[in-house]
């Protein structure tokens, strides 16, 4: 079997996707990969926290290998860091494949494959062009429970956040929004499904609007809207 490793987000691409190498016997997926704050202690990008993240490996069953960066971390630290961290885990396991959820974006697919040849890796990607809102649906009908936990103020309003994925959410997404939110238009946890033994448990906290400032003050998408969960 091809030894593999999956990289988590503790979203509904990851969980999709994982659900579907599982199911690919081919592969041998043993350990879940996710990049966390050290600071926050926090899922990088999602904003969950990191108890939450520990929760859904219980319930999948996965050992969990976190990699841990600093807040403000610059494009080359971010490599070294990746790099060092990944030699030490497919080294001494002698792992071939990286898993990703990615579904169309070229750039990040050729950034991805490009940094994983140097460590002698192939990457993996189930989800690779499919139309995302029939995955969704996919999602959804497969008895997935996700729910919204951060999406870009520029493109969503406040009401997005906090929200529990279904038919309703994808039908009140703006024209110019992925469905998935593969530009990056929301990101969400996923706290039930076929992959997990049991639900997670959490409740629903406050919601804070961040606005960050990159380093070269140009124009991005640089204001977000966050929904904390709290574990229970």
């Amino acid at each position: 079997m091809k030894k593999a490793y999956f990289n988590w987000s503790t979203g509904k691409d990851s969980a999709l996707a994982l659900y579907k190498i599982l199911q690919d016997k081919s592969y041998s997926t043993e350990v879940l990969v996710t990049t966390v704050s050290k600071k926050l202690q926090r899922v990088s990008m999602h904003g969950v926290r990191e108890e939450l993240l520990e929760s859904q490996a219980k319930q999948i069953g996965l050992p969990l290998y976190k990699i841990y960066f600093p807040e403000d971390v610059s494009l080359k630290t971010y490599n070294i860091i990746m790099k060092e961290n990944l030699e030490k885990l497919i080294i001494p396991n002698k792992y071939e494949y990286a898993v990703f959820g990615d579904i169309f974006l070229e750039d990040l697919k050729a950034f991805r494959e490009k940094k994983l040849s140097e460590l002698n890796l192939k990457a993996v990607f189930p989800l690779w062009k499919s139309n995302t809102k029939e995955l969704l649906l996919e999602f959804i009908s497969l008895g997935f429970k996700a729910i919204t936990v951060s999406v870009n103020a520029n493109l969503l309003d406040e009401s997005f956040v906090g929200r529990i994925l279904d038919e309703n959410f994808i039908n009140n997404l703006p024209p110019n929004v992925d469905v998935c939110g593969e530009n990056g238009e929301f990101h969400t946890f996923v706290f039930d499904g076929p992959i997990f033994k049991t639900p997670i448990k959490f409740e629903v906290g406050e919601k804070v609007l961040k606005t960050y400032e990159s380093s070269d003050n140009d124009t991005w998408d640089n204001s977000f809207w966050y929904c904390d969960l709290k574990p229970i």
